[in-house]
């Protein structure tokens, strides 16, 4: 009978010996056999701290291209992206019936300075009969000095003069309201010649183009949008910022923005101003920052990152943010010790894009590693080899 179980138990006995091996094994692979690792030399370099605001391109000078006066649009000479130069026609409304008003009100004048002409004809022949009724009045009154002429005469002679001044003053007085007239006149011109003039809107600075709101036959009104024109030469980014960052931030400094086309570029940048309003419920405030560069392709409005440099401590010691890794809350590396990976924790200063300021935990010259590969975890005591 125990003959019969010797097989049974000496298959037992392998079996529980094939799964110590195992387990032996597992143990000492995850244990002893060293983890390959990318490592990093810490050494002396600078490290830039920026602040990032997310916001809009904008134009520091934009205009909305709207008429002065009430028409319909006979013509529409710049379109969406065309470039235009201070005083290029952009719209033309149409003007027939203002000529026509144009050609009264000329004509108006013309027959206002018609008529002082012809008034200051009649105070010429006025002035000429006073001229001959003052000469006839001293000549009888002086032979009525020596009686040789009848009172009669005289009081004819007198009434004469008297006539012939009120005919003068007359003419005078006409002269002086057909001034008027004219000037009314004149103004009456201006005054359509001016509307007539505002059926041409004309582009009030150098720019672009960038929306057109209008086409031929639609009829405006004075504060209608028909085009939307954007100056070029300062294009910059409304970024929203943290209001926690505002004291780290002024006029002038360096900054680079990515806009989100071309995620992989930045382009330089200066901070123009800041606002001096926060949001009161995102806690955040406008910073403009400039955009110095462009790329090829852009809109207004389109959404960017703005990244401003803040501070740059130079020759410092630095570790790559990457190997930088939390346990229970502690910023820390691991670094390789005689071929174990060993936990040191650190104290961080200011953190770049790419690496982070060492002010405690590393010397030049320690070696940081990570695992190397994404899955990969590193354990305090692990054997290491490096990559």
């Amino acid at each position: 009978m125990a003959s019969r179980n010797w097989p049974k138990l000496t298959r037992s006995i392998l079996r529980l010996v094939a799964i110590a091996a195992i387990v032996g094994g597992s143990v000492y692979w995850f244990r002893f056999m060293p983890v390959s690792v990318q490592s990093q030399e810490i050494v002396a370099g600078s490290v830039t701290e920026e602040v990032m605001g997310t916001g809009t391109l904008e134009a520091r000078i934009s205009a909305t291209i709207s008429p002065k006066i009430s028409g319909r649009v006979a013509a529409v000479l710049a379109d969406q992206g065309d470039t235009v130069t201070t005083g290029d026609e952009l719209v033309r409304l149409e003007d027939d019936e203002l000529k026509q008003q144009v050609a009264i009100a000329r004509a108006n004048v013309d027959a206002a300075l018609a008529a002082i002409g012809r008034l200051k004809v009649d105070k010429e022949r006025a002035n000429v009969v006073l001229t001959q009724a003052e000469k006839n009045f001293r000549r009888v009154e002086s032979l009525s000095e020596r009686d040789a002429t009848s009172q009669d005469e005289l009081d004819r002679a007198s009434e004469a003069l008297g006539i012939a001044m009120a005919d003068v003053s007359r003419s005078e007085a006409g002269i002086n309201e057909g001034q008027k007239e004219l000037v009314s006149a004149e103004k009456n011109l201006e005054y359509h010649d001016a509307r007539l003039r505002d059926t041409i809107i004309l582009a009030p600075f150098d720019g672009l183009v960038v929306k057109r709101s209008r086409e031929p036959g639609d009829v405006v009104v004075p504060g209608s949008s028909m085009m939307t024109l954007i100056a070029t030469d300062e294009l910059w980014i409304r970024a929203w910022v943290d209001e926690t960052q505002m004291s780290k931030l002024e006029a002038g400094q360096a900054g680079r923005v990515t806009f989100r086309s071309q995620p992989e570029d930045s382009f330089p940048a200066k901070v123009a101003r800041l606002g001096r309003e926060a949001d009161r419920e995102t806690r955040e405030f406008i910073v403009d920052v400039r955009v110095l560069e462009l790329p090829t392709n852009w809109a207004v409005g389109q959404r960017a990152e703005a990244y401003i440099q803040v501070a740059e401590p130079q020759n410092v010691p630095v570790v790559p943010k990457s190997f930088v890794v939390k346990r229970d809350g502690v910023d820390g590396v691991f670094i390789d010790v005689d071929g174990v990976a060993t936990w040191r924790v650190l104290s961080l200063g200011v953190r770049g894009p790419d690496a982070i300021e060492v002010k405690d935990g590393l010397a030049l010259g320690d070696i940081v590693i990570q695992p190397g590969n994404e899955r990969g975890v590193l354990k305090p005591g692990q054997m290491v080899v490096r990559q």
